[in-house]
C-alpha cells in the first residue's frame, strides 16, 4: 500500500472514532507508531495503539468490547495493525515507540497532527522516547500486570475446560495475554543484552 492510501485509510479511522463516542467501550485516544511514522514507504499496514478508559490492558490482548469497536470503526476491515493500551498507563513500550497522537475523546480529530504528518514535519507532535530507566521501569510493570492475566486467564481456561460452552473465547484470552507476555519478556532480556553491551 502506497503511503498516501495510508494517510487516506489513518483520516477515515480518526473521523470515524468522532462517531464511535458512543459506544460502550470507552476509546480515549488514537495514537500512530511504527514504520508509517518513520519513512513514507509502501507498508503492508499502518500501526495504531488505541487507548481505552480501562485501569489496565495486558499487552497484546484486546479489552471487551474491542471487536465491536473495531467493527463499528472499520478497524478490522482496513489495514490496521493494532495495539489496546489503557488510558491510565503510558501508551508508549518497548514497540510502541515515539507515537504521535492523532485522535482523543476530549478534542476529536487532531487536524494540525494530521497535517503536519501530511506535511512530512510530524515530530514535534511525537512524545519523546522515555529514559532507559523510565522504559525499564515501564516494562517490569507491564510484565507484572501481563503475569497476573496469564495466571487469571489459565484458570479460567481450566474452570471452562470441560463445561458445556464454547471454548475459544477463553482460549483466545490465553493465547493473547501468553503471547504478550513472552513479547515483553524478551524486550527485558534484549534491554538487559543491550545495557551489558
Amino acid at each position: 500500500m502506497k503511503w498516501t492510501k495510508a494517510f487516506q485509510h489513518v483520516e477515515a479511522l480518526a473521523t470515524a472514532c468522532d462517531g464511535a463516542r458512543n459506544l460502550p467501550l470507552e476509546v480515549t485516544g488514537l495514537w500512530l507508531h511504527g514504520r508509517f511514522l518513520d519513512a513514507r514507504t509502501d507498508l503492508d499496514t499502518v500501526d495504531v495503539a488505541l487507548t481505552v478508559d480501562l485501569p489496565e490492558v495486558p499487552w497484546l490482548s484486546a479489552p471487551p468490547g474491542a471487536a465491536h469497536w473495531a467493527n463499528a470503526t472499520r478497524l478490522s476491515r482496513n489495514p490496521f495493525t493494532p495495539v489496546w493500551r489503557s488510558a491510565r498507563t503510558p501508551v508508549s513500550n518497548h514497540a510502541v515507540v515515539r507515537p504521535m497522537l492523532v485522535w482523543d475523546a476530549s478534542d476529536g480529530v487532531r487536524a494540525d497532527a494530521l497535517t503536519a504528518l501530511r506535511e512530512d514535519n510530524a515530530d514535534s507532535f511525537r512524545l519523546d522516547a522515555p529514559s532507559p530507566a523510565q522504559a525499564r521501569e515501564r516494562l517490569d510493570a507491564e510484565l507484572a500486570t501481563s503475569l497476573a492475566a496469564m495466571r487469571s486467564c489459565t484458570r479460567a481456561y481450566a474452570e471452562q475446560r470441560w463445561k458445556p460452552g464454547k471454548l475459544e473465547p477463553v482460549a483466545d484470552q490465553l493465547h493473547a495475554v501468553t503471547n504478550g507476555y513472552l513479547d515483553l519478556l524478551d524486550a527485558r532480556q534484549a534491554s538487559a543484552s543491550s545495557n551489558q553491551s
